[in-house]
């Protein structure tokens, strides 16, 4: 279950979504789920099930994944914890047990 944003109007924690769109049932206020992550982090990324992922999150790797330089890959399942977003085509800046500091995709990856 995912969290919903509050209302960027009033503050209230009651919103719900509707076709896309989060509403605010105390001021009525409508808006989007892309505004909302363009507000709070600049940066705005999916998971591989199109959930919106934010700096702190943890996620699972969802396939193997060839490293240059290493010998073994990053193993399907691989859980990595504390990500933080970033501008660029790896966006997920992220530190992997066992081969350090790593850049991801964020299609690669599942939200926990």
């Amino acid at each position: 279950m995912s969290q919903l944003p509050k209302c960027p109007e009033c503050g209230s924690a009651y919103t719900y979504e509707d076709r896309g769109l989060f509403v605010c049932p105390e001021c009525g206020h409508e808006w989007s789920a892309s505004q909302v992550d363009e507000q709070v982090t600049g940066v705005v990324a999916k998971d591989a099930n199109g959930n919106f992922l934010q700096d702190g999150d943890s996620v699972t790797v969802i396939k193997d994944l060839k490293v240059k330089g290493a010998s073994n890959p990053i193993k399907q399942g691989t859980k990595v914890k504390n990500i933080r977003l970033v501008e660029g085509d790896h966006n997920i800046d992220c530190k992997v047990d066992g081969f350090g500091p790593m850049k991801l995709k964020s299609e690669f990856v599942k939200k926990l």
